[in-house]
C-alpha cells in the first residue's frame, strides 16, 4: 500500500526492452533508496513495482512485464524521464493523502493547463466509464499522488474531466510542473467511492431497470433531465 504523498523524482538511468518485458535502471533522490532491497515495493508514476536489481548506490532495477506497459506509460519511456516516486508504506505510517493499491485503472490526458497566482490548475480528460467514479472534493491518484478534486463534469457515457490545483510544494516534489497538454497520466480511482457508485448502480438496476424506458419517455415529454437515473440503467452502460 501507498499513502499517495509522492517522496521524489526519479530519473530514468537505462532501459533494456526485450520483447514483451522493459527492465528500468532508476536513480533516485538522495536518501530514497536507504535500506531499499531487492524485492521491495516502490510505486513508479502511481504503477507498483518490484525491485529486482541494485546496480548501483542511489539506483534500482524493475523488470515491467507486458500487461503493464499496454496499460500505461511506462513502455514509452526515454532515458532522463521523471517519475514520481514513494516506497510502499510501513505499519503505523502517518497517511496525508488516501490509501493506494499501485493498481493503475486507466491512462487519463491532460485537457488544459492554467496557472493563476501562485498555483497550478491542470484539467484531465478521463474515458468512459471511469468519470463515473470522480466527484469533487473528492479524491484521485494522479501518476501517484494524491489529490483533491476541484471541479468535475460527467457526461451521459460516462467520460468527463475533472481539474485539480497544485501548490508550488507539489510542483517541486513532483514532475506535474513539466507535463503539457496532451500528456498522458496514471489514474488510479479511490476504492471506496468506486465500492458505493458500483453498489447504488447495481441497486438501481435490480430495481428500477424495468421502469427507466417509461420514466425517460415521461421525463422527456415534460424536458426534464434524468441524467443521473439513467446512468444506472444496464441499456445504458457504455
Amino acid at each position: 500500500m501507498f499513502t499517495g504523498i509522492v517522496q521524489g523524482v526519479a530519473r530514468v538511468a537505462a532501459i533494456e526492452a526485450r520483447d514483451g518485458l522493459h527492465t528500468l535502471r532508476l536513480a533516485f533522490p538522495e536518501g530514497f533508496d536507504d535500506g531499499l532491497a531487492i524485492g521491495a515495493s516502490v510505486a513508479c508514476d502511481g504503477v507498483c513495482l518490484t525491485v529486482t536489481g541494485r546496480p548501483a548506490p542511489g539506483e534500482a532495477s524493475f523488470d515491467v512485464m507486458a500487461q503493464t506497459l499496454g496499460l500505461t506509460t511506462l513502455g514509452r519511456l526515454a532515458v532522463g524521464a521523471g517519475l514520481n516516486v514513494e516506497r510502499a508504506a510501513k505499519e503505523g505510517v502517518e497517511i496525508g493523502g488516501h490509501p493506494l493499491s499501485g493498481h493503475v485503472d486507466v491512462s487519463a490526458r491532460i485537457a488544459a493547463i492554467r496557472t493563476p497566482d501562485n498555483n497550478h490548475v491542470i484539467r484531465f480528460a478521463l474515458p468512459a466509464p471511469w468519470m463515473r467514479y470522480v466527484f469533487a472534493k473528492g479524491y484521485v491518484g494522479v501518476n501517484g499522488c494524491s489529490l483533491t478534486v476541484a471541479e468535475a463534469r460527467r457526461e451521459r457515457d460516462g467520460s468527463g474531466w475533472f481539474e485539480v490545483w497544485l501548490i508550488p510544494e507539489t510542483l517541486r516534489m513532483t514532475t506535474f510542473g513539466d507535463k503539457a497538454v496532451g500528456d498522458a497520466v496514471h489514474i488510479e480511482i479511490e476504492r471506496s467511492t468506486q465500492v458505493v457508485v458500483d453498489t447504488v448502480r447495481d441497486a438501481l438496476d435490480e430495481r428500477l431497470g424495468p421502469l427507466l424506458p417509461v420514466l425517460e419517455a415521461l421525463a422527456r415529454e415534460r424536458g426534464i433531465e434524468l441524467d443521473g437515473i439513467a446512468l444506472a440503467g444496464t441499456a445504458h452502460r457504455p
